[in-house]
């Protein structure tokens, strides 16, 4: 593909594979392993916490299949709004696309704001004495430096990104070989009595919460599909960005979770007055090499965590442009920056809503956070998009597709079973927050504010349906393969 900008003054195909993977897993990594491993625990209850991290790659790999399979063959900017838009416009319209992009632009950001309450939380290591006041200024101004870094042209941020996800790689590493230094066995694979009893409810209750938190550590597996309009030679590209960051990011937590639970005792983790609750890995490295090492290492976390937000942010900054492009979400959302073409208003919205997020965050707990955030985004982009894959084979059978999915429809199968369980058990797991309902709330939310919207433009129902089958006759698109 031609690096020169194509002849609408659209997104430039700048990013590659290294690129593409490092965005991915600095998003999927970032500080989500390093506050939620004592969640993880006291989820399951004990060191067999693991298994909510194995779970959550097999589900993030099996869902990662479905994005592999669309984003290689749509790669638009915008990721599933693209998906939903070509799946479901022959019966309900812009319905579905303009839903997604309406519950994206709140669990995106709120994503982001888990981030920077992790960082807050680490930086609590440095300074302990850090009050509540100090620390909401000390988030709220990392989101506007974020903001500020990402206000250039992508190739910059492409070489920008690269050097965070080797400070990230440098930090899980200096945290597992401190782990391994001084590992104990007898701490990582003792097991509380009844820890596997699979009768009574307790096990699978835990697993529910652990499939949960498991799967949040591996979001941002889709990072590089929002921005498929800036990938170089995006049908080989994406899959292979998706599939590699899953399996680095999966080795990484398995050696991060057993490695911790091999140096500190699993029943400080479930002690919020204990250091280890909170600030995990600096407990680790303060017990295998001292405080001086401890202190270094959690400086690399809040870098680690400071690239998170800001790749997650690169990515979900663009989902509202294809959207606003096509008239099927607010039109100043299509507005790119003259100089360095990036999506404006998109990007400023969501630092917004991420700096609210945070501090919800920050003045509620971390657990509900990712309970309300999870449940929001699995109606309209997880479900949904599985359903795409199977619409699309059937509505548009010519379609390019330069991979198609290992094993269909197994893993659509898959991650359909481990996204419902994620949503059914979650009132059972946030007792008093009501995530299901407030998922829900703004689900209906949205389509009223569909309607009015579909009613301005005068669109189904109000309407004329608009069939586009744009990537039919694309003639950048892939050859399909066998």
């Amino acid at each position: 593909m031609s690096g020169s900008p194509p002849p609408e003054g659209g997104f430039v195909r700048r990013v590659g594979l290294f690129q593409a993977t490092a965005i991915n897993m600095s998003q999927m990594c970032g500080i989500g392993p390093f506050v939620t491993i004592p969640l993880m625990v006291a989820a399951f209850g004990g060191p067999q916490a693991v298994i909510g991290f194995v779970a959550g790659a097999l589900l993030a790999l099996a869902d990662g299949l479905v994005w592999a399979e669309l984003g290689a063959a749509m790669p638009g900017s915008g990721g599933s709004y693209v998906y939903l838009r070509q799946a479901f416009q022959y019966r309900t319209g812009r319905l579905m696309p303009f839903l997604f992009v309406w519950t994206a632009m709140l669990f995106i950001p709120l994503i982001m704001s888990t981030g920077v309450v992790g960082f807050v939380q680490y930086l609590g290591y440095l300074a302990p004495h850090l009050g509540q006041t100090t620390g909401d200024l000390i988030g709220l101004g990392v989101i506007v430096l974020v903001l500020l870094l990402l206000w250039r042209g992508i190739e910059n941020i492409a070489r920008i990104t690269a050097v965070m996800w080797a400070v990230m790689i440098a930090s899980v590493l200096l945290v597992i070989v401190a782990a391994a230094s001084d590992f104990s066995p007898h701490l990582a694979f003792t097991y509380p009595s009844h820890a596997f009893e699979l009768t009574g409810g307790h096990f699978w209750l835990g697993f529910a919460g652990g499939l949960t938190i498991g799967i949040y550590d591996y979001l941002g597996y889709n990072t590089t599909a929002y921005m498929g309009a800036e990938i170089k030679d995006p049908g080989r590209m994406l899959p292979r960005s998706i599939i590699y960051s899953i399996l680095g990011i999966m080795a990484i937590y398995l050696l991060l979770q057993i490695g911790t639970l091999g140096v500190v005792d699993w029943h400080r983790m479930t002690d919020p007055n204990d250091i280890a609750s909170t600030s995990v890995a600096s407990a680790v490295l303060e017990k295998t090499w001292g405080k001086g090492a401890a202190d270094t290492v959690t400086v690399l976390i809040l870098i680690t965590a400071f690239a998170s937000v800001f790749t997650g942010l690169l990515g979900g900054s663009r989902v509202p442009y294809d959207a606003a492009r096509d008239r099927v979400f607010f039109r100043p959302y299509a507005k790119l920056h003259p100089q360095h073409r990036f999506p404006v208003l998109g990007l400023a919205t969501m630092g917004v809503v991420t700096a609210i997020g945070f501090l919800i965050g920050r003045h509620t707990d971390l657990a509900t956070l990712i309970q309300l955030l999870t449940t929001v985004m699995v109606l309209v982009q997880a479900l949904a998009q599985i359903a795409a894959v199977t619409v699309l084979r059937s509505r548009q059978p010519g379609l390019r597709r330069p991979y198609r999915m290992w094993l269909y429809p197994v893993p659509s199968l898959v991650a359909l079973v481990g996204w419902l369980v994620i949503y059914g058990y979650a009132d059972k797991n946030s007792p008093g927050r009501h995530p299901i309902e407030w998922s829900l709330g703004w689900l209906v939310l949205g389509c009223v504010a569909f309607l009015v919207w579909a009613r301005l433009e005068k669109v189904w129902p109000f309407g004329p349906k608009e069939i586009v089958e744009e990537y039919l006759t694309d003639p950048e698109a892939e050859p399909a393969s066998a």
